[in-house]
């Protein structure tokens, strides 16, 4: 899904909700919820969309309406040594689609 379909889905109500997931190396990848799938957001070479910061997130978002959108990490619990067993947990933070400054 590249922005412009995210647009037309946005206007017409189907998106349940945007995550901005965390990865490796300080980079955030965009994720739509529409009718409770995830769809990838891509740049215009059909790749994943990567943006740098929450603020550039927004930034690039701006045109669009507005939407519920959250900060996911996943977790890192499996990766630590001597956790033992305990149920993964992510977690998902609400925050602002348009910038707090």
């Amino acid at each position: 899904m590249n922005l412009h379909q995210l647009n037309t889905e946005a206007r017409a109500g189907h998106v349940n909700e945007l995550n901005l997931i965390a990865i490796e190396g300080g980079d955030y990848l965009l994720e739509a919820r529409v009718n409770g799938r995830a769809q990838p957001l891509a740049d215009s070479q059909g790749k994943r969309l990567r943006v740098r910061s929450v603020e550039e997130a927004r930034e690039l978002l701006k045109p669009l309406p507005m939407m519920s959108m959250n900060l996911l990490h996943w977790s890192v619990q499996d990766e630590m040594c001597g956790m033992g067993q305990h149920p993964e947990e992510d977690l998902k933070v609400p925050i602002s689609p348009r910038s707090a400054w």
